[in-house]
């Protein structure tokens, strides 16, 4: 396992899949952002859900996706339904 599974939500799937699409480190993780990882993520693999975005973002911050403050949670999930209105 590497840094970033150590991090709350990562796992080894989602490590895997970050560190293809060239994010190895929490640093960058949070350059890049859970938004545009997510988008990344998604391009590489379509079933890529709202709770993929939700627990890049508490990755982010230090804590698990449940912990996410409410108006965070909302704007993911509206972000969510605007890539989803996009391409389904």
């Amino acid at each position: 396992m590497g840094e970033l599974s150590k991090q709350p939500n990562i796992g080894q799937v989602v490590e895997g899949q970050l560190c293809e699409i060239g994010i190895t480190t929490l640093e960058q993780l949070k350059e890049i952002g859970s938004k545009q990882a997510w988008l990344k993520i998604r391009s590489i693999d379509s079933s890529a859900c709202i709770n993929r975005l939700l627990g890049l973002e508490g990755a982010i911050r230090g804590v698990r996706k449940t912990q996410l403050p409410e108006e965070i949670k909302a704007e993911l999930r509206e972000f969510y339904q605007s890539v989803k209105g996009n391409k389904d």
